[in-house]
């Protein structure tokens, strides 16, 4: 055993010693907060595992396969070096564990000398939403957000807090994230691939059974609508709906409309198109109350009044921390604090939507839990 182990279990030991004497933890309590810790210390190793198997393409293989996919196939499917066997077993482990990869026990002939002892990988159902050509993958979202970009201005987070700066990406990078994103080909394209894998999943969910919360209304703006996924499916499920894709010039710059479908570039903070209806997705949760609020009443110019069918149809998450711990809370949670590190925005509560939507002019809204972890919230003008 080398000089340094035997130091660390000595600290160990007399750490332990010291607390039991004072009377502070008892053993267990001692090693389970010591296990907790350490699992805390250690969930990156979670989403840096996927991001590997993704950029590996091991969903896509396993699912081309067709049928329980023993290690030594998947390792000559990779086309990598027939040594990395063990390390790719030992990856597969701990995704299997992850709830992202099952195993099945597969016949194989005699002589057969597979490491897992004839047992294939199949894909649990959430790998699923990682498939390259599946319409609903969430693999560039994935990307995106384990992007170093993204990922370097966490290491900066105790500075930001003992400075001025307005965030932790601005910290790190020099930039606001929206003008590093206006300015940077490849920030623009990586964010706007994320938000079109995630708009294609919620809208599928929306129009399914959702699709009443677009009836009546006879035109309709998508603020912030990136490349126009959203908007794009309203148009083709609604055709009698005059669609309007409204986001930053950069974004919207060479993308052609369609006979109900126009693409429009400006400012939100400035004007926003008129329509029946404005629709904002995932949004509002980007920008601080003070930005909400001009964005917000540059909603209300938009739209007519309740009574001549105006509304504010919005997707985003509603907050329910009094509800005890669950993993739904806990995502909301980590996105909340990706908006303090990334952007101005928060994640808000019933109670802060409703003072939002009253200060900025609105009479009523109406709140339906029906997308997972984000709701869909109507918002009526007076």
């Amino acid at each position: 055993m080398s000089n340094y182990l035997l130091i660390y279990r000595d600290i160990l030991r007399i750490n332990l010693e010291m607390a039991l004497q004072n009377g502070e933890l008892s053993k267990d309590q001692l090693l389970d907060s010591q296990a907790h810790i350490w699992n805390h210390i250690y969930s990156y190793i979670n989403s840096m595992s996927l991001k590997c198997a993704v950029q590996l393409k091991i969903p896509d293989i396993i699912n081309r396969h067709g049928s329980p996919m023993l290690l030594s196939e998947l390792v000559k499917a990779l086309g990598i070096n027939k040594e990395r066997t063990p390390f790719v077993y030992r990856l597969m482990r701990i995704l299997i564990h992850s709830g992202f990869f099952l195993k099945q026990t597969v016949s194989t002939t005699p002589g057969d000398n597979d490491e897992e002892g004839g047992e294939g990988y199949l894909l649990a159902p959430a790998s699923r939403l990682l498939l390259k050509e599946d319409p609903l993958s969430l693999r560039s979202y994935l990307l995106a957000a384990m992007d170093p970009v993204m990922l370097d201005p966490w290491q900066q987070m105790s500075k930001w807090f003992q400075n001025d700066d307005v965030t932790p990406f601005y910290t790190t990078h020099g930039k606001m994230f929206w003008d590093m994103a206006s300015q940077e080909s490849k920030l623009n394209q990586f964010f706007n691939e994320a938000m079109a894998s995630d708009s294609r999943l919620v809208t599928s969910v929306i129009l399914k059974h959702c699709g009443s919360v677009f009836e009546a209304i006879d035109s309709i703006v998508d603020v912030g609508g990136g490349t126009g996924t959203v908007v794009e499916a309203i148009a083709k499920a609604f055709p009698n709906i005059r669609c309007i894709n409204f986001d930053l010039p950069h974004v919207v710059d060479g993308l052609v409309g369609t006979k109900n479908l126009s693409y429009v570039g400006g400012d939100m903070f400035e004007a926003i198109p008129k329509a029946d209806a404005v629709f904002l997705k995932w949004i509002l949760h980007d920008w601080s109350d003070e930005e909400c609020m001009k964005i917000l009443k540059r909603c209300r110019e938009a739209i007519p009044s309740k009574e001549n069918g105006g509304k504010l149809i919005i997707i985003d998450m509603v907050l329910k921390v009094d509800e005890g711990e669950n993993d739904l809370l806990k995502t909301q949670l980590f996105l909340d604090m990706c908006m303090m590190t990334l952007v101005t925005g928060r994640e808000r509560s019933e109670k802060e939507w409703a003072k939002l939507f009253f200060d900025a002019g609105f009479s009523d809204y109406k709140i339906t839990p029906v997308l997972g972890l984000r709701s869909l919230i109507e918002v009526y003008p007076s």
